[in-house]
């Protein structure tokens, strides 16, 4: 399968921002025939080394250009398409004021939705989740032989593969998508939705529960197949609102046929079960918490829309080596296990995670704070957690939070992630606790380019420990 590379020299598209997002961006308009500009604030060595490579593929890049109608003022003519990373507010004046003059505006996701035409996209969200059902979706589909590569909010961004992939282009993409680029591309529409859950997150932008849920629902809405999970509360109070939809539970199904939700897969005497019987084992998913049993029934009832057998699929399952990040076993340490979880970026991703491990815990959190509530989140720590060692830019909100909340645990502040794990060992071994923890929830930006990043940093510190 391939596209169609060439289009015609037109007016000026003008890409903001010089990050993954829209370096990849560019890169694909310019290989698809399209005359396109950077504009980027910065100007750096590392700007100006950007800037060069893609002048060398024959790019405009212009440095010092902040977000201002002044900043597209000298270009050669009126832009005719603006394309957003998803970093920048959906509803920046300046973008605003540029629609206002009829030009179009568009996120980076959508030049790969144009670009991959007609490969069909299995779209992911949620506030949580949504990066593992990506991972499983992804692995099980490779296992069956499937060309089906992940990109979006994991790994390559969208328009990166579709640009490595233009001569020949896979015969799916398994897309993860975050509220920020479903925002700005209204024109996609995958063959398969998938909505793992909905807990208040990134309202600082979009700012209230509603938008938010609005966003992540418009992805659903414009897919063929919709997959939603029945045993989050949110979503299953609005099943009703639901046309159509594949529900999965990861219970027996009663709780989601109490509330008018007839399961198309569920879980019954070990077995994942739809309406014509078993599919596959339950167990075959070796990750903990009853959050990843629906996880992986959410990326099984995608997997059947693509025809993959229950055999197949459990196979698949037992050799899935798990999600970097993700409640990921970094190493065990005289009987103390550490694991990774920097992915939890919010108090309900933490939450989840202290109910899938087993205490008592040290737990590391800390970092940039978001809007939320944090009541389950404390009431697991205080079920789980015999320490608590927070670091980075919230540690006095989260001790004072702590302190309010009456945590019974031993609580330690330090400035960085490396004095914190120094002291976590010393408590681990302390208080006789089973695991250390990193669960920050919280961004990661006050200290690290993103979760990954303050992931690495953890593992590197860890793999490092000596005994004690």
């Amino acid at each position: 399968m391939t596209a169609d590379q060439s289009a015609p020299r037109s007016a000026q598209t003008v890409v903001l921002g010089l990050g993954r997002s829209g370096l990849g961006a560019a890169r694909l308009l310019n290989q698809r025939g399209h005359a396109v500009v950077v504009l980027d604030s910065g100007n750096s060595a590392e700007h100006q080394r950007k800037a060069n490579l893609l002048r060398q593929e024959g790019i405009s890049v212009l440095l010092e250009r902040p977000l201002e109608l002044s900043s597209f003022e000298d270009l050669q003519g009126t832009p005719e398409r603006v394309i957003v990373s998803p970093g920048i507010r959906w509803d920046h004046p300046t973008l605003t004021a540029l629609r206002r003059q009829g030009i179009r505006t568009d996120g980076e996701i959508t030049t790969a939705w144009e670009a991959s035409r007609p490969v069909p996209w299995i779209g992911i969200t949620g506030t949580n989740g949504k990066t593992t059902v990506t991972h499983l979706v992804a692995h099980l589909l490779k296992a069956a032989g499937l060309d089906a590569p992940m990109c979006g909010n994991v790994g390559h961004s969208a328009a990166e593969l579709t640009l490595e992939r233009l001569q020949d282009l896979p015969a799916w993409m398994v897309v993860e998508l975050s509220s920020y680029q479903i925002e700005s591309a209204p024109a996609l529409a995958p063959q398969v939705g998938i909505w793992t859950t909905l807990t208040p997150d990134h309202l600082e932008r979009h700012g209230t529960l509603e938008n938010y849920r609005a966003i992540k629902r418009s992805l659903l809405e414009r897919s063929r197949v919709r997959i939603l999970n029945a045993d989050d509360p949110d979503l299953a109070s609005r099943a009703a609102s639901w046309d159509e939809a594949r529900w999965i539970t990861a219970t027996d199904g009663s709780q989601a046929r109490s509330q008018g939700i007839t399961p198309w897969l569920w879980i019954e005497a070990g077995q994942v079960m739809q309406a014509e019987g078993a599919v596959l084992d339950a167990s075959a998913l070796a990750m903990p918490g009853a959050h990843n049993r629906q996880n992986m029934l959410m990326a099984v009832a995608a997997c059947l829309e693509l025809g993959l057998s229950g055999p197949c699929m459990e196979a698949a399952l037992r050799a899935f080596p798990g999600v970097p990040h993700r409640l990921e076993l970094i190493r065990e340490l005289q009987g103390i296990r550490w694991v990774n979880d920097s992915k939890a970026t919010n108090y309900d991703a933490a939450e989840v995670a202290l109910n899938a491990m087993e205490g008592p815990l040290v737990v590391l959190a800390g970092g940039e704070s978001k809007q939320g509530d944090a009541s389950g989140w404390i009431e697991a720590l205080t079920k789980k957690a015999a320490a608590v060692v927070l670091f980075g830019a919230a540690q006095t909100e989260f001790g004072q939070m702590l302190e309010l909340a009456g945590f019974p645990g031993v609580v330690e502040r330090h400035g960085d992630l490396s004095a914190a794990v120094a002291e976590a060992q010393n408590l681990a071994q302390q208080l006789s606790c089973r695991a250390v923890l990193l669960s920050p929830a919280c961004a990661s930006f006050d200290q690290y380019s993103d979760f990954e990043a303050r992931g690495e940093h953890f593992r590197t510190l860890v793999q490092s420990l000596q005994a004690v």
